[in-house]
C-alpha cells in the first residue's frame, strides 16, 4: 500500500472513532440535591390543653415615689395626679399584676408561625402604656405618641438590633420588630428619663401578662412537661414544672415575697 493510501485509510478510522465517540450516550448522573433540613412538628389542636393559674405577692410592698416630671411642663399637666412607677402592680388582695409568664422550656422541636398582627405600644401622659408588651420573633410592635410633646424611644437590646427614634407629635407610628427571641429588653425614652418600658420576645406562643387580679393562661398547649417561669421586674424569677395529657389543663401559683431582697430579672 502506498504512503498516501495508508495515511487515507488511518484518516477514515479515525474519524469513525471519533464519530463514535461522539454519538455515546451521556451516562453521567446528577448528584441528588442537598435534602432541605426537616421541618418542625406543628401543634395537634385536638390534644391541646392550657396551664393557668394566679400571681400573688406575700407582704406588702415598699411604696415607690412619685416621678417628678416638673422638667416638662406638658408631662406635667397631661397627668391629674401623682404618677407612680408600675414597678410593682398589686391590689388589696396581693394579687400581682405585670408579671410575664411563659413556657421556657419543654416545647422541643415544634415550630409556629409568625403573628400577623402588631402589638402596641402607646406613649399617655409621657409614660410608656403598656408597661410590658410581649411579641413572638418577627412580629411587628406599633410605637404611637399620643402625646403633644416629641418622645424618643430607644430600645436596648443585647441580642437583637437596637435603634433610637425620635417621635414628635402627630407623626405616624413607628413599626418595628425583633428577630430574635430575648427577654426583658429595657426600652427608654431620652428627653423623659422616668418613662421607661420592657419587651419581651419569643419563638412560640405560649406567654401571658398577668393582669392587675394576678391571672394568667397559656392556652392550646400540645400534651408534655414544661418548666414555666413568672418574671417580676423587682423580685426576679420563678420557675415551676408542669406535665399536662391531651386535652388536660392544670393550674399552678407563683407567689413572690416582698420581704426578700430585690433580686434582677434573669435574662
Amino acid at each position: 500500500m502506498s504512503n498516501r493510501c495508508f495515511h487515507l485509510a488511518l484518516t477514515a478510522i479515525l474519524a469513525l472513532a471519533i464519530s463514535g465517540c461522539g454519538n455515546k450516550e451521556n451516562t453521567t448522573t446528577e448528584q441528588p440535591a442537598t435534602p432541605a433540613a426537616p421541618a418542625g412538628k406543628t401543634v395537634d389542636a385536638t390534644t391541646t390543653g392550657s396551664v393557668a393559674g394566679k400571681v400573688t405577692l406575700d407582704g406588702k410592698a415598699a411604696p415607690e415615689k412619685p416621678i417628678n416630671m416638673s422638667a416638662e411642663p406638658y408631662c406635667q399637666k397631661a397627668n391629674s395626679g401623682p404618677v407612680v412607677p408600675p414597678t410593682v402592680v398589686t391590689d388589696d388582695k396581693g394579687d400581682l399584676g405585670n408579671v410575664v409568664i411563659f413556657v421556657k422550656d419543654g416545647l422541643g422541636d415544634y415550630v409556629f408561625d409568625t403573628p400577623k398582627d402588631s402589638v402596641p405600644l402607646e406613649q399617655k401622659g409621657c409614660m410608656y402604656s403598656p408597661h410590658i408588651i410581649a411579641v413572638m420573633a418577627g412580629q411587628t410592635f406599633e410605637v404611637k405618641n399620643d402625646d403633644q410633646t416629641t418622645h424618643n424611644i430607644h430600645p436596648m437590646p443585647k441580642d437583637n438590633r437596637e435603634w433610637n427614634k425620635s417621635q414628635a407629635p402627630g407623626t405616624s407610628p413607628i413599626d418595628d420588630s425583633f428577630a430574635r427571641p430575648e427577654l426583658a429588653i429595657p426600652v427608654k425614652c431620652n428627653v423623659h428619663p422616668w418613662m421607661k418600658s420592657y419587651i419581651f420576645v419569643f419563638k412560640n406562643p405560649y406567654y401571658a401578662i398577668t393582669a392587675k387580679d394576678g391571672s394568667f393562661e397559656l392556652k392550646n398547649l400540645p400534651p408534655g412537661t414544661y418548666t414555666i417561669e413568672a418574671w417580676q421586674e423587682k423580685y426576679g424569677t420563678q420557675d415551676q414544672t408542669v406535665t399536662i395529657g391531651p386535652k388536660e389543663s392544670k393550674t399552678v401559683q407563683f407567689k413572690f415575697n416582698a420581704a426578700a431582697p430585690a433580686a434582677p430579672p434573669a435574662d
